[in-house]
């Protein structure tokens, strides 16, 4: 039973270290599975006793690398959550320290905006797009998809499963994040309950149930709790809330604030150290519900949870009401069940086939590059592409992690060239030793993730138009991106870098809502932005040929002329890579008259993150270490326990 336990999203940087690891340590040892919750994991966790089994990928996809993907047993889509569905997430400044920062690929003591929606998510169709793409960066990963409690989501859930997800979890509007605004967790969301009954209902009407694990959350407390979930259709029951209170949680709601006195949700280290909570609390509680769980179904005449899966005819409203109103509630609908004969399956049975055989890495990418992933030998290959060709180096990626971990290969390492019109996600969290050239053009996604690999895309050799006038690339390119370059000889489509953590990308031209969300990195844009550019940016400098003024959103960034003579420097050395990589015209015509290309730069810089890059560069300029630098710098904007 406790193999079917799961803790809920537990993000990295609203629990204290002590307290995240805690939990899962006593997941691990139960034989269950916690999860990262959005804010990535320190590597350092990785195959150990406190790994989270499941890594969440969220709308902001933070700390979501190669190395990061290829440590889990479970990736789930966060599409919602049961506390605030539809509204993104906020970390504040002050709880941002350094160990946060670099876990979320972020700056020391700026703060983190999550976006609302993923932005590679916009039909079921994007959502499948996104289910293939995280089962080519893991592929014995299931992947999952955390659904809201809602009217309709059991008409979501049916298109979740034609995408080819492999669990679905309902999440309901009780419990939730104690830094949830009170407005959502009042007046926002259903019980799960109800949303767990449309989706067993929705799924057994169309005989799409046995394709796909059923779980839930939303406040589970007892094994009664527990056995109306399993009643009600669900297979595995996340907790949230109750590991927490065993370890110490006095729901204060202060999860915000950094300035829980527990120790359970802040970053101060002084508060960290009332930390009272053991592995052991939460292992004998969960060990107690598994125990009222298993008298409940010995009394019910069940041997196993799959046996009383979807039984609705063993629940009974009740006759009997302590207020009045309740007597006018009617859960026939709540209670019905579709088919109940054997020919249509009522809980998980049958697997997906995700068709990852059918990928271009599978047929032939692998297989060629065996000799760089055992003996680390350089590889040169050019080959043909069409855009039925998704996700396109993933895997290989994939195989070059599982062997060097996060530093990955030697640049250059492998050098796959590619003629063509490449499909989605082309390049997709590709690490570092592995770049992809692409001549021709490529869909939606690319370079979604980038993980320290390296992505160049030109023109068709015989093409007559001018590059820097016809978009090349899609929408959504390196979303969530890490580490690694990018050289793009043409435009790019809508959110080109959205959410960028630290690469070094050049593009002649991009569409609406350029850079939004980024919190690191370097952009040099050759050409027009869009409408929106720089919307929600809190980290990373943009430098942009011309830019409009009002084009771009200056809530949170200042726009500057290029002045400093070593800046000066660094960007012309990018774009020397882009005319070295891509042979861009347009790039050529801006070398040559640097003098007056550099007049025309435009900086676009945060404010809080250049407050504190100088902070950091002042401190190690003191002598300090990169480490302590970064203390420093926080302690000085947000004061020694990030109370100011």
């Amino acid at each position: 039973i406790v193999k079917r336990f799961r803790t809920g999203a537990m993000s990295y940087g609203a629990l204290s270290k002590e307290a995240h690891e805690c939990v899962a340590t006593a997941m691990n040892r139960l034989g269950g599975m916690s999860n990262t919750g959005e804010g990535g994991e320190d590597s350092a966790r990785f195959d150990t006793e406190t790994n989270d089994r499941i890594k969440q990928v969220a709308s902001a996809r933070f700390g979501v690398t190669s190395d990061y993907l290829i440590h889990a047993d479970e990736l789930q889509i966060k599409c919602s959550q049961g506390a605030k569905p539809g509204e993104g997430g906020h970390l504040p400044g002050n709880k941002v320290y350094p160990d946060i920062a670099k876990t979320r690929h972020a700056t020391t003591g700026v703060a983190l905006i999550s976006p609302p929606p993923h932005h590679d998510i916009y039909s079921i169709e994007d959502l499948a797009e996104l289910i293939f793409d995280l089962k080519n960066a893991n592929r014995k990963a299931t992947i999952g998809v955390k659904l809201t409690s809602g009217a309709g989501i059991g008409t979501i859930a049916a298109g979740v499963v034609k995408a080819k997800a492999d669990d679905i979890v309902v999440s309901g509007y009780d419990g939730g994040t104690g830094a949830s605004p009170r407005t959502s967790l009042r007046h926002a969301g259903l019980p799960w309950e109800i949303g767990l009954s449309e989706v067993q209902q929705t799924l057994l009407l169309n005989r799409l149930r046995d394709r796909v694990t059923l779980e839930v959350d939303g406040k589970l407390l007892t094994g009664r709790d527990v056995a109306i979930a399993a009643l009600f259709g669900a297979e595995v029951f996340g907790f949230g809330t109750a590991p927490l209170l065993a370890i110490g949680c006095h729901m204060l709601r202060v999860c915000h604030l950094n300035t829980c006195p527990y120790g359970v949700c802040t970053q101060d280290e002084k508060l960290r150290k009332r930390f009272k909570g053991k592995p052991e609390y939460i292992i004998n509680f969960m060990r107690f519900v598994a125990q009222d769980l298993r008298e409940i179904m010995a009394r019910l005449g069940f041997h196993t949870i799959d046996e009383m899966v979807g039984r609705y005819d063993c629940l009974k409203q009740r006759d009997h009401f302590g207020n009045w109103k309740a007597k006018t509630v009617n859960l026939k609908n709540l209670l019905y069940r579709p088919y109940t004969d054997a020919s249509v399956g009522q809980h998980f049975t049958t697997p997906q086939n995700h068709k990852i055989n059918t990928t271009l890495d599978m047929s032939k990418l692998v297989r060629m590059c065996r000799p760089a992933l055992e003996e680390q030998k350089h590889i040169r290959a050019r080959l043909r592409i069409k855009n039925t060709d998704r996700v396109t180096g993933t895997i290989l990626g994939s195989e070059i992690t599982k062997r060097y971990g996060e530093k990955g290969l030697a640049e250059d390492t492998i050098i796959l060239s590619f003629v063509g019109s490449a499909g989605q996600s082309f390049g997709a969290f590709i690490p570092c030793g592995l770049t992809l050239t692409l001549e021709g053009d490529a869909n939606d996604y690319l370079g979604k993730g980038l993980s320290g690999g390296k992505i160049i895309v030109s023109p068709p050799r015989e093409s007559v138009f001018p590059a820097e006038d016809n978009i090349i690339i899609g929408n959504v390119a390196f979303y969530g991106a890490t580490s690694g370059e990018a050289y793009i000889n043409g435009t790019a489509g809508e959110r080109f870098c959205v959410r960028n953590s630290g690469i070094s990308a050049v593009v002649e031209g991009v569409g609406n809502h350029g850079c939004e969300y980024m919190t690191g990195g370097r952009v040099l844009i050759l050409g027009q932005t869009g409408r929106n550019f720089a919307a929600g940016m809190s980290g990373g400098i943009a430098y942009v040929y011309d830019l409009d003024p009002n084009k771009c959103n200056t809530d949170l960034v200042k726009l500057e002329p290029l002045t400093d003579d070593d800046e000066k420097a660094a960007v012309k050395a990018m774009l020397e890579k882009h005319v070295h990589y891509t042979d861009s015209n347009l790039g050529h015509i801006l070398l040559e008259n640097w003098d007056d290309t550099v007049t025309h730069l435009t900086k676009v810089i945060p404010e809080a993150y250049e407050e504190m890059v100088a902070l950091i560069a002042q401190a190690e300029a003191e002598g300090h270490t990169d480490q302590e630098a970064h203390m420093i710098a926080f302690e000085k904007k947000h004061g020694k326990n990030g109370k100011n």
